[in-house]
């Protein structure tokens, strides 16, 4: 195992991308010196204040400002907006010396070969023998980068390729050079998986590597398709968005993200480097692409490219007259045939079976893709499962070509090959003759792959630090119900996954967390509740709770939400530990049901708030108490109680949601001291059973239920209806909103107690449940709730 530690790195290159990968760093505790050039000239605020370029602050401005830019962007490149404080900033003739204190030397200039290789000049004249140097190219081969560099920069010299935004994009392929150490690919792989938080990919110095070679050449593919099936762009966007598992903004709403002349600058080098790809062709730019280059018609940065937005209207362009017009909705049977179909996977067969446009579309680009993916291989990567990894890592796919493939059948898709006029490659074809009859099986718990070289299938390398509940669910199955499934994940430890739309909690998840939580004290050590779904639980079944209140049957409401409440509290007081791993949307109850647990595993990827608020009712399974409790453990003998607890109410009446799980910190929801942060979602779960296993070894003990829980009362209670009649006067707030937050007050408050007094757990929940259930009486409420289910949106009214 490498001995080599990254504590500091140097960026060089402060543009969108370098930025963007500086503040990655900073994201995972590490030390930053971004660099870039010295500006040419003054802007005319510096003229203005008489300054030169020989004033240090004017030599930083470039990276100064694009840093401030990156910071300043939404979605944002960094977890907290205090780790930025982990950037250094400077510029290249200034600083460049530092460079010799770094482990880590990136260059991120602009995407031309002269200017990378002066870069590389400068920079091995302060390089410290053996720190690593590499390159964020989107392209440019590797080997060109070091020729003339000396022998140790070749050793420690590769391409590191990371995909914009550098935070939220998990592809980060490496590329060896020529003279690329075998340990320093070892290093970067396992770190930017361990420590990055990416799917690694070694990939081999070809034109565009392998993310980009592939999704480019599916993009092209599209272009010229969409003028031969006479398709639009919102009819292309319905097809290859949610219901093929892709991004919602599917290819043209990306295209206008990405920038179209991003996507053509990487196209005309796939044509210009490649010429004997047997799809070269398709490579070559279409005319209605080339005008909207003319044009500039680049998309968002230019304000218009596949769509426009014209006030508050977004119009679409018409390929054809490459007009704009208003937006048209796009309708297919074949699509219609797999809204019952939950699973993405199982959709596929269906796609490519259907009998209208749809079908057509499906059965020509799946033909095309999987007949181009086949022929990559052994050009850009020797392993089938690279090129999946890549595409679901950098394009945001949530299966990749071999195993949608594998969901359609292998012969299946070879006949939708020689339906198109298109071959197979030889080692498909020997593959089936072999008697592997897919590209992956699962045995016992672990995926394998077909080798091409040994005709067999071999086992994905790196899984042992992963858990996958989709390779080991029929196996390890321990109970079931519509709402969960139970895993025994081994070494004494159980898994809850919630199965439930959206991972809504209802009754028969909470059902199934109950008998999680009895199997795991009778027989087990811990439980942990986890999934690996999109989203962790976006939080209680709200249709559930409108349809009772809309029929006013109260009690049946009550008991639903004590049953929540009471929940929560075994899972608070159980006889073995129990891990939360909340990731992606961890709203509500989700949010809730993490704050009840002995420990919470978060991924860093995690947007984690009490939103009850949004549908007109306070957090009713034990989150206003939760908040009420958390706030009191802060009061310090000499503190003014009340502005802590004031905190704590705003977060709640506000509906804040954290933006990653180190900014859940900030908001309470998270605890330090006792909640981690794992930044790899694919180890996270494996993460959490090490954590449970820990303490059950270090002999858990159940806790003490709290009864010296302090409100405030009156002085509290008075302090916040005081505020939200001034919010009411300012029109800041409805007056349902000021009803809302006057009865979440009463609750952390404690009730209007004459003075402040200690309290139990229960006190505090029948409080809170009695004002949840008092909401769900009013009309607006009903409306917000009723609203929300319609549009996905909160109303205010």
């Amino acid at each position: 195992m490498s001995k080599r530690r990254i504590k500091k790195v140097a960026i060089i290159g402060s543009g969108i991308m370098g930025s963007g990968i500086a503040c990655h760093f900073a994201n995972i505790g590490v030390d930053v010196l971004l660099l870039d050039i010295i500006p040419r000239e003054l802007n005319d605020a510096e003229k203005a204040k008489g300054l030169t370029l020989e004033d240090k602050a004017v030599r930083n401005r470039i990276v100064n400002d694009s840093l401030t830019t990156s910071l300043k962007s939404r979605p944002s490149p960094i977890y907290d907006q205090s780790f930025a404080s982990r950037i250094t900033t400077g510029n290249l003739e200034d600083d460049i010396a530092k460079v010799k204190d770094v482990d880590w030397i990136m260059e991120v200039v602009v995407e031309r070969l002269d200017i990378k290789k002066q870069v590389f000049e400068k920079l091995e004249k302060h390089r410290t023998p053996g720190t690593l140097i590499t390159s964020n190219t989107s392209g440019i081969p590797i080997h060109f980068m070091s020729e003339g560099r000396s022998e140790d920069f070749q050793k420690h010299f590769c391409g590191t390729h990371f995909f914009n935004p550098a935070r939220y994009l998990k592809l980060f392929e490496i590329i060896p050079g020529p003279k690329t150490s075998q340990d320093v690919l070892d290093f970067l792989n396992n770190y930017g998986e361990k420590f990055l938080g990416k799917t690694s990919v070694i990939a081999k110095d070809t034109p565009a590597f392998i993310g980009n070679r592939i999704g480019i050449f599916g993009i092209q593919s599209l272009f010229h398709q969409v003028k031969e099936m006479d398709l639009t762009v919102e009819e292309v966007d319905k097809l290859t968005g949610p219901v093929i598992g892709r991004p919602k903004s599917a290819t043209f709403r990306t295209v206008d993200v990405v920038g179209l002349d991003t996507l053509v600058h990487v196209a005309n080098g796939i044509y210009e480097n490649c010429p004997d790809d047997e799809a070269h062709e398709l490579f070559k730019l279409p005319d209605f692409i080339n005008t909207m280059v003319e044009n500039k018609w680049f998309g968002s940065k230019t304000g218009q490219g596949f769509y426009k937005k014209e006030g508050s209207d977004i119009r679409t362009l018409d390929l054809n007259t490459l007009q704009y017009r208003d937006k048209k909705s796009a309708r297919f049977a074949t699509l219609e045939l797999t809204k019952t179909v939950d699973k993405v996977i199982d959709r596929f067969p269906i796609l490519v079976s259907g009998k209208d446009k749809a079908g057509e579309f499906y059965r020509k680009n799946f033909a095309a893709m999987f007949a181009y993916v086949a022929n990559r291989i052994p050009e850009i990567t020797d392993d089938l499962y690279k090129i999946d990894d890549a595409m679901k890592a950098g394009f945001g796919w949530e299966h990749g070509p071999f195993q949608i493939w594998d969901a359609i059948g292998v012969e299946k898709g070879i006949e939708l090959m020689k339906a198109e006029g298109l071959e197979p490659a030889t080692w498909v074809k020997e593959m089936l003759a072999s008697g592997s009859k897919s590209f992956y099986t699962i045995k016992e718990g672990n995926t394998f792959f077909y080798d091409i070289p040994s005709k067999k299938q071999e086992k994905v390398p790196g899984q042992d630090a992963f858990i996958i509940l989709d390779n080991i669910r029929k196996s390890k199955e321990v109970f079931k119900n519509s709402g969960v499934v139970i895993e025994d994940l081994g070494d004494g430890i159980l898994n809850c996954e919630f199965q439930s739309k959206m991972n809504t909690i209802g009754g028969d998840v909470l059902a199934g967390l109950n008998k999680a939580i009895d199997l795991a004290e009778k027989d087990f050590a811990g439980l942990v509740i986890g999934n690996q779904a999109a989203n962790f639980s976006v939080g209680a079944n709200i249709g559930m709770i409108f349809m009772m209140a809309a029929e006013q049957e109260y009690d049946e409401l009550n008991m639903a939400i004590k049953y929540f409440q009471d929940t929560m509290m075994r899972m608070r007081y159980s006889a073995i530990p129990t891990v939360a791993a909340p990731h992606g949307m961890a709203l509500g109850g989700g949010c809730e049901l993490s704050m009840h647990a002995d420990k919470v595993v978060a991924a860093a990827e995690t947007y984690i708030g009490l939103v009850e608020f949004g549908v007109g009712v306070i957090p009713g399974g034990g989150g206003s108490k939760e908040m009420a409790l958390r706030a009191q453990d802060l009061f310090r003998k000499g503190d003014v109680e009340l502005n802590i607890l004031q905190e704590y109410f705003l977060t709640v009446a506000m509906a804040k949601v954290s933006t990653s799980a180190y900014e859940a910190f900030d908001l309470g929801i998270l605890q330090k001291g006792k909640d981690v942060v794992v930044v790899n979602k694919d180890r996270q779960l494996a993460t959490a059973k090490a954590h449970a296993q820990l303490m059950a070894d270090a002999g858990y003990t159940q806790p003490v239920k709290r009864t010296d829980i302090k409100v405030l009362g009156k002085q509290a209670l008075g302090m916040f209806m005081v505020g939200t009649d001034a919010m009411e006067d300012s029109k800041y707030i409805s007056d349902h909103d000021k009803k809302i937050a006057n009865k979440l007050a009463y609750v952390m408050a404690g009730g209007d107690l004459s003075e402040p007094t200690l309290v139990n757990e229960q006190y505090l929940l029948d409080l809170e449940r009695e004002a949840f259930l008092s909401l769900c009486t009013e009309r607006k409420t009903l409306e917000r709730i009723q609203h929300m289910l319609k549009t996905g949106k909160p109303l205010r009214n």
